[in-house]
Parts: structure tokens; sequence; C-alpha cells
């Protein structure tokens, strides 16, 4: 059901205070001597040693893990001397107990892993460093988009190479928009053109862009929209919060405005704004890109799908990215990991029938192919890749931005003005940084 699936990409997201979990158990996961000699490969390109057996973990839950299990089997088909096995666990006990297994000798070989956890389990050596991975099979910036390929990047280390971004995009109802005389195949695409649509829409009786107070998904359109008003979270060395600064205020202020101009009810539950959209009561929302697959299964309903419209003074789109990573072991076994480079190659260049999961792919190639682009609704989200706006690479940011959703939140809910939810949530964020810096060594 669609409950179901939302509640398991809520945690597509973030990893929600995950951090503070991992911290327990990571110290002194890294590796003991390697005990199976030089390793039959070259970084990646092929191996050529004895057969071996990898493990891999993932969080993919839902129709997606479907899509990736077949695209193992078909990894294992064309590769008789490694076997990957797949190991699937909801994205919070995943990251909960990744760290203990790794610790204790029972963690996976690869282990997929959302951007923005990276730098967490990099500081506290669960994941090895991948550069001679990029090096040897030549890739770089121009083989991705370069909004992806930095976000892999912790300490001028590389950890993940990235097979996917999933963004939000802009979500319309078009039998909606055409019963308030509005064009159903020209979404608006500025802040001028939203404005005067959703002013047409509340003349027919349509409240047209409902504000959730949750994370997701109005504390990723705030996020969004933080960034288009040119604003940051964070300094540039993310040693202090900044989503109280004025163009997050004036973000945050246009949002709760949807609300007392009568655009948005109050007080939308949770995915309310989205299943609204489906059943015909409000028009337009901002969501996730997983929730194409999930309106295709709907034919009563006339919708599309777009880049977000350009709020402020610039594009910019909240997104995150399933990256590549490999698990340091009690003992290393250099076979296995030539052969986990191996699979983290081929998967990148075959990750076409990924996209069909609901993701836009990484890989360069794969998104200018022509099979690519004639997934229209996916595809149309992939120009978002260039002015993507990913969390940076910091340990135990998982909280911070736990406490950036719970400020919007207050502001949404009308318990605090934007500003005085916004700064109390700053000084908060100010701690969880300076204690962050303690626990990490950083």
């Amino acid at each position: 059901m669609i409950h179901n699936e939302m509640s398991r990409r809520r945690l597509l997201g973030l990893g929600l205070g995950l951090g503070a979990a991992a911290s327990l158990t990571l110290a002194g996961c890294g590796g003991g001597s390697d005990s199976s000699g030089p390793a039959a490969g070259n970084g990646g390109k092929d191996y050529t040693g004895p057969k071996v057996d990898l493990k891999l973990w993932n969080g993919f839950t839902g129709g997606d893990g479907e899509i990736f299990k077949t695209l193992v089997n078909q990894f294992n088909t064309e590769h008789q001397n490694i076997a990957v096995s797949v190991a699937t666990y909801q994205w919070e006990d995943y990251y909960n107990k990744l760290p203990s297994a790794a610790s204790s000798g029972n963690g996976p070989d690869i282990a997929v892993m959302h951007m923005d956890q990276l730098a967490t389990f990099a500081a506290r050596g669960v994941i090895t460093e991948l550069d001679d991975v990029a090096k040897t099979l030549e890739l770089t910036e121009g083989d991705f988009a370069p909004t992806v390929w930095k976000g892999g990047i912790y300490n001028n280390k590389r950890y993940g190479i990235p097979l996917d971004m999933h963004p939000l995009g802009f979500y319309y109802n078009k039998s909606v928009m055409e019963k308030a005389g509005l064009d159903p195949n020209k979404p608006p695409t500025t802040r001028d053109d939203f404005t005067a649509a959703l002013t047409e829409l509340k003349k027919s009786g349509v409240q047209g862009f409902w504000i959730s107070p949750f994370q997701f998904t109005g504390g990723m359109s705030f996020y969004s929209l933080v960034n288009q008003f040119g604003g940051s979270l964070f300094d540039a060395e993310v040693n202090k919060a900044t989503f109280n600064a004025d163009p997050a205020v004036e973000a945050c202020t246009w949002m709760v405005d949807m609300i007392k101009q009568g655009h948005s009810p109050s007080n939308v539950g949770q995915d309310a704004e989205y299943l609204a959209l489906k059943s015909g009561k409000n028009a337009f929302t901002f969501n996730g890109i997983w929730q194409i697959n999930d309106l295709k299964k709907s034919p009563d309903v006339q919708w599309g799908v777009a880049p977000l419209p350009q709020i402020g003074s610039k594009p910019a789109v909240w997104a995150n990215s399933h990256n590549f990573t490999i698990v340091k072991q009690r003992a290393n076994n250099a076979n296995k990991v030539q052969a986990s480079k191996v699979f983290i190659n081929w998967l990148s260049e075959h990750s076409l029938d990924w996209a069909k999961g609901g993701q836009v792919p990484a890989r360069k190639t794969v998104r200018d192919g022509a099979d690519f682009k004639a997934l229209t609704e996916v595809n149309a989200l992939a120009p978002e890749l260039d002015y993507a706006a990913f969390p940076p690479a910091t340990p135990g940011l998982g909280e911070v931005l736990t406490t950036f959703y719970n400020s919007f939140n207050e502001a949404v809910l009308g318990k605090k003005s934007p500003k005085q939810a916004l700064d109390d949530g700053v000084a908060k964020a100010n701690k969880q940084l300076e204690d962050n810096r303690k626990k990490y060594g950083s």
C-alpha cells in the first residue's frame, strides 16, 4: 500500500539521528592483515582470481529491491568467479546494524549507502577509501554529475561510487489545473507564475499548494528554498549553522504565508499533501522522484512532473544519492576487495534498469542514452542534477539536520515565528556541531 511505501521512502533522504547510534560501535572496525595474498585483478576492470562469495547489504525494501536483485543476478550470471548474495533491511535498521556487524567481522563486503551517511561511516573506519577504483577505472567528474561526484568525498578522499540521484520534483494535477482555467501542459516555472496559478486555483475553490510541517516533504521543500533564496544551512567549514540568516527566514516566511494566504490548510498531516494531489484536492506538491512509479499505478489521475519552480533567485533542489561502498574487514581478503570493485563498476555501467525504479542514473553515459530519455517522467528531473543541493560531507550531520527540520515544523505549525524558530534551531544545531567535532575528532 502507498502508506507503507511512503514510510519506507521517508528513510531515503536522511539518517534521522542515526549518527549517534553509529558512533557507539564504529571505532576499531578497520582492517587487519591481508589473509589472501596478492589479488587477481586490476582495480575493478576485471577479476581473474579464484571464486569468491560477496555479501551485499542494502535498504531497497520496495519495488526497487526487485529491480536491484535482478541486476545482481545478471552480474552473477556473467561472472562465474564472483557470487554476490544480497541482504535487505529497512534503512533505519540497516544503518544501526552495520557498525556492530562490521566490527565483529559479520558485516557485508559491499554496502549501499546514502551520500549523507558516507562521512560518518568513513570517520569511524567502517568503509574504505575508493580512490584507486576511480583512478584505475579512469572515472572522473566528467563521467558523472559534478554534484554527485563531489558528494562521495570526505577529507579529500573518495569513499563512495555514486549509483544514482533522487531529488524532489514538482508534481501537478492536470485536471485540477484545467478546471481553474490553467493550461495543464504548462506548469509554473517561476515565482510569479506560481503565485498567479495559486490565485486562480483559489478563485475556483482549491487550496493549490499544501505545506507539510514534516520533513517529508515540507522540510525538504524548505531545504530546497533556502538554497534557492541564496542561503545555506551551514558555513563553508560546517562549524556554524546559518539557517537563521535572511535567505532562510525569507524562504520559511514564504512557505508559512502559503497557509496565511489560504493556499494551504494548517496542520497538514503526514503525506496528506501528496494524497490530496492524487484525489484532486490540490494542484501542486513538491515530492520525491520515487512517487513517479506510484502515480503510474493510478490511471485515473492526470498528472505531470517537472523540476521545482524557481521561487528564489536561483534554481536549487534537495536531493540525495545512493553510493556503493566497500566495508573494512577485520581480516581483509584482497580478492574479495578486487571482486567488489568489479561489481561496483559493472552495476554503475548497467544502471538504466535501475532508473526504471525511479532514480536518475549518476553515470553520464547512461543518462545521455536514448533508452533513459525514453523514461519520460524520470528523465524530466535529470536537469536537477546540475543544481542539486546535497548535504555537506560532515560526520554526525543527521542529528543536526533533524534540528533544522524540527525548527521548520515549529514555524509551520505556528508555534513560533519563522525567525524565532530558526534562531532557536541554530542555537541547538551549533551545540550539536561542536559536540560532533569532539566526537569525531575533527
